[in-house]
């Protein structure tokens, strides 16, 4: 995921700002972390370079 995605994306829940918590990085793109919702406290978790933006409750039925 590139770093710039933040100016355009937001919570999928309630349209809020998103904060981005780096676990791991390869020069320009974020490879790990997570994605905070800045009123709900909702995580979306980043793995391998793509932000899972789904639903918590739609996380684990969605196939790989």
């Amino acid at each position: 995921m590139k770093e710039d995605l933040m100016d355009i994306i937001c919570c999928p829940l309630d349209k809020h700002d998103l904060d981005l918590e780096v676990e791991d990085r390869d020069d320009e793109e974020i490879l790990s972390g997570q994605l905070v919702c800045t009123e709900c406290g909702e995580v979306f978790p980043i793995e391998d370079g793509i932000p899972n933006l789904l639903p918590p409750d739609m996380r684990d039925e969605a196939p790989a």
